[in-house]
């Protein structure tokens, strides 16, 4: 039976409402991670993202900033919270506050007024978390009851597990498997250690996802030991799938994603899948 399936990862923009600037260039570099997106230089509305989600069984889904450019990051979770409130998705928010920032509190409060607001993720990673600026934002996070999505790459993974064990009661989700940039065996040592060592800090999961960035012409086979990887290292009930939709849509399609995923937990057990799919994305993002 096809398990039901919560989204934990991705993302909506509407250009003709708000500032989008990465999207917006008029000409947008290739970058290391992400490649040539001009495909995705357009609207990506709630009624795009339902086609997609057609005939992959998402029951749920978890919206996660999409770098809007704005003078308010509130305005995103207010648009997204009324998308949210006539579409029923997406269930969860994943906001965008400067967390080193002397308002960061208060802002997070005003996104807090938001029904589906679940957290904030910015791209703070190293010794950059561990700077008394920011750890008064990751308090404000904790205090609110609120989760932090982490981008970190292997290298820094370290300062991560420090600043996840100084906030015991603060729920990290660690974006994009770690963000793999290179497919060698000696990159995949690296990052297995980086990973083995953020996984020791007990509030910390892993969302996986994203894999396609920087592996473009990805199958199954290619993706398969990184995903495995992280639910070794992790455990089964500290990960969750998500699709990083659009961004991904340059590399596959979105039932090719899903698919991948079944097909790599195929030998799992019942209940380990729907953890995996499902579970642990509602119990993580609270949905």
């Amino acid at each position: 039976m096809t398990e039901p399936f919560v989204d934990s990862h991705h993302h909506l923009w509407d250009m003709d409402q708000g500032h989008y600037h990465w999207l917006e260039e008029e000409e947008p570099e290739e970058t290391a991670v992400v490649g040539d997106y001009s495909a995705i230089r357009r609207n990506y509305l709630i009624g795009d993202l339902l086609a997609d989600f057609e005939g992959s069984s998402v029951i749920k889904s978890v919206h996660v900033q999409a770098e809007y450019g704005g003078d308010d990051q509130v305005w995103e979770t207010a648009w997204l919270q009324q998308v949210a409130d006539a579409h029923g998705y997406p269930h969860a928010i994943v906001a965008k506050t400067d967390l080193a920032s002397e308002g960061a509190r208060a802002e997070l409060e005003r996104h807090g007024e938001h029904a589906n607001m679940r957290g904030i993720r910015n791209f703070v990673q190293g010794e950059d978390l561990l700077t008394p600026e920011f750890r008064r934002g990751l308090q404000a996070l904790s205090d609110l009851g609120f989760s932090y999505d982490l981008n970190s790459t292997w290298e820094g993974m370290g300062e991560a597990r420090q600043a996840a064990e100084m906030f015991g009661d603060l729920q990290f989700i660690l974006g994009h498997c770690g963000v793999p940039m290179e497919r060698t065996a000696e990159y995949f040592d690296a990052w297995r250690a980086g990973m083995a060592t953020l996984a020791g800090a007990p509030n910390v999961a892993c969302k996986i996802s994203g894999l396609g960035m920087t592996d473009h012409s990805w199958t199954v086979e290619s993706i398969r030991p990184w995903v495995l990887e992280c639910i070794e290292v992790f455990g089964v009930e500290r990960c969750m799938f998500g699709s990083n939709w659009p961004v991904d849509s340059l590399y596959s399609s979105y039932r090719a994603v899903v698919e991948a995923y079944r097909e790599i937990t195929a030998d799992f057990s019942a209940d380990e899948r729907s953890a995996l799919f499902r579970r642990n994305a509602e119990h993580y993002y609270k949905v």
